[in-house]
């Protein structure tokens, strides 16, 4: 007689009120039968455990044994415990063994506030059209945005699928991120930020016009470089000639005046706490700069410096020009001393001169860009927090409150 358990894995589902000890006791009422784990899954979600466990008879252990038997007794047993602990318990078919699925494996990190159903079923939409399976999803944060990150198999065309689900996240206003799956991502890192706009709220030079009264005119240069429509390098120095004569103390108190973006100094105590390196790259002034690589702990820096003669600012620069280009080759220098391969190197800007420096590191995000800065970085970030980029790492809320803590409790 075939019996309904005859297959060669069985699936066992429990799930329930979450209380410590229900894994530790299911696990060793599974540990007396003569099978092995093929796969395991837990996630609590609401205060509710549901754990998947995948078994498979050892016929290592037990040779020539009934495997319709065996499912019979852990069938039996499971539930004998499942009653006990008050807790739901569900078998079914494994369908085989678990076999590795084509393709290379793939993350997709999800930020929205708030992030609703139907964006979300708009995206694994998008997944299922690409042949992918979705073999786990696991939210990563709840606020400032809440971030889902799906881990998917089988793509057969990854870049089409990047393009479509880039395509979806601009259609249901939310943000979406897709890098290869791997320990890579654990390994460390090198995040390199623009300043004005990105890591500050505002642009410095427009803070300096004030003193010269050219605020309007700075401004109008300052929207249409960052928009690509002009010469970085010319703008700048067509803006930094109308400060000739500004009094160099106007250098401190923009300094006194910055106002970091929400969730900045979150981001870089956290990257810090867990071994990244951080460095800043600005088409502004190293007068200001110097002060941010200070109080914040940053490690690496490179921006241009306002020429001061008899204490007045002359209206030129001296040294190298940060430019465009000039942005992507400091990012390849701060990576080469941190001694991380740039395919670890995440950057993070929202303006034109910033898309060499995107598109040179392994992950280029727009940060509240410019629309033809969103259209090529890797992937744009659209809420005003700057910490979100920790999600696209793939740290949860959780590890930064736990870093937050163990840091505390060491000083």
């Amino acid at each position: 007689m075939t019996d309904e358990f005859s297959h060669s894995t069985l699936l066992v589902t429990v799930s329930g009120h979450d209380e410590p000890g229900i894994s530790a006791r299911l696990l060793t009422t599974l540990s007396v039968f003569p099978v092995t784990l093929v796969d395991l899954e837990q996630v609590v979600i609401g205060g509710r455990l549901v754990l998947g466990a995948l078994v498979d008879v050892d016929e290592s252990v037990a040779p020539g044994v009934h495997r319709e038997q065996v499912y019979r007794e852990v069938r039996h047993a499971i539930e004998n415990a499942a009653s006990e602990l008050d807790m739901e318990v569900e078998f079914a078919d494994g369908n085989g063994r678990v076999t590795p699925t084509s393709g290379d494996p793939l993350r997709v990190t999800i930020l929205a506030s708030p992030l609703r159903p139907g964006a979300l079923g708009a995206i694994t939409s998008c997944v299922a059209r690409a042949g992918a399976n979705i073999d786990r999803i696991e939210r990563l944060a709840s606020y400032p945005v809440t971030s889902i990150e799906l881990e998917i198999s089988g793509a057969d065309d990854p870049e089409r699928l990047r393009a479509d689900l880039s395509m979806e996240a601009a259609t249901q206003a939310i943000d979406v991120a897709v890098q290869s799956s791997g320990l890579h991502r654990r390994a460390k890192h090198l995040v390199v930020m623009d300043v004005d706009s990105t890591l500050i709220q505002g642009e410095v030079i427009e803070l300096l016009a004030e003193h010269a009264g050219c605020v309007e005119e700075v401004a109008r240069v300052t929207d249409s470089a960052m928009r690509g429509e002009l010469d970085f390098e010319e703008s700048l120095r067509q803006r930094v000639a109308l400060l000739e004569g500004v009094d160099a103390s106007a250098l401190d108190e923009v300094r006194d005046k910055l106002v970091l973006t929400p969730g900045a100094r979150t981001l870089i105590r956290t990257l810090n706490r867990l071994g990244y390196e951080c460095a800043i790259v600005s088409g502004g002034f190293s007068q200001v700069t110097d002060g941010l690589v200070e109080s914040l702990d940053i490690d690496y820096s490179a921006a241009n410096t306002l020429e001061v003669v008899d204490g007045k600012l002359t209206g030129n620069l001296v040294g190298q020009i940060i430019d465009r280009k000039g942005k992507a080759l400091a990012l390849q220098r701060f990576a080469q001393e941190a001694g991380v391969p740039l395919n670890r190197t995440v950057a993070i800007g929202d303006g034109a001169n910033d898309l060499d420096m995107l598109q040179t590191a392994g992950l280029g995000v727009a940060f509240n860009a410019k629309p033809m800065v969103r259209e090529q970085a890797d992937t744009s970030v659209t809420v005003p927090y700057l910490d979100t980029i920790v999600f696209l790492l793939g740290i949860s809320r959780e590890e930064v409150e736990s870093a937050d803590e163990m840091a505390e409790e060491n000083t």
